[in-house]
């Protein structure tokens, strides 16, 4: 469970396989994209243990801010993380700024900031020495543009990203159907995708409305073959 919601939302899409950078082709004003908050609740075999939620919002001095939080607890055991994203949109483009994550509850408290210079085409992680910017995205940024390219029917795409752990990571995903779902938002015609990750025997599926602006409304993980937990789409709301 802990793994779905650090994930925080899966997203994913396209038909002609393809890497997106650390700039990507999409404008909030002028397209599908717009400012919107979004709860979801937590499950893990049908129980209730949770929620999260996703906040787009305008930010100060021309960019954009992707808010993430989830708390969760099972007994005794709590869980609390938030992800930031800090981002700017010129020409078109989708650029990162700075991405931190926080993790506290139940075990070690984690937190990581990561920094993306554009003048210098480095990424600093945690005030550490910089690293080559080879056009990763933060753990958040690609979902934005998943909608995108759900919106012109793509079906298969790929990612390269830093993840919340500072890690380089690569993601593929594949659109495998449609499917009517019944959530607490109600019922919701989806696109169904699936990520693909290597070297790992974690396996996470995630639904798309097209309804709601081709916004993530259910997402679940596995690993090994078992339920690792869930998250359906509670409340959702378009922000003037």
């Amino acid at each position: 469970m802990v793994n779905l919601l650090k994930i925080g939302m899966m997203l994913l899409t396209c038909m002609a396989s393809q890497t997106y950078g650390q700039t990507l082709k999409t404008d909030l004003s002028h397209s599908s994209i717009k400012p919107f908050k979004a709860e979801y609740s937590a499950h893990r075999f049908g129980k209730k243990l949770g929620y999260a939620t996703l906040e787009l919002m305008p930010a100060a001095d021309g960019l954009f801010r992707l808010d993430y939080y989830s708390k969760v607890s099972v007994f005794f055991l709590s869980d609390k993380r938030s992800e930031t994203s800090i981002f700017s949109i010129k020409n078109q483009n989708i650029t990162p700024k700075t991405y931190i994550y926080k993790r506290t509850g139940t075990g070690s408290n984690k937190n990581i900031g990561i920094e993306f210079l554009a003048d210098t085409q480095q990424i600093r992680i945690n005030q550490s020495d910089p690293i080559s910017w080879q056009g990763q995205l933060d753990n958040q940024l690609y979902r934005l543009d998943a909608q995108l390219q759900l919106a012109q029917g793509k079906t298969e795409f790929a990612y390269d990203i830093i993840n919340s752990r500072g890690q380089l990571r690569h993601y593929k995903v594949k659109v495998v159907g449609k499917e009517r779902l019944s959530l607490p938002y109600g019922e919701l015609e989806s696109i169904k995708l699936r990520l693909e990750r290597e070297n790992t025997s974690r396996e996470t599926l995630a639904w798309f409305a097209p309804s709601l602006n081709y916004q993530l409304v259910k997402l679940q993980q596995f690993k090994d073959g078992d339920e690792q937990g869930e998250i359906r789409l509670k409340s959702f709301a378009f922000i003037p």
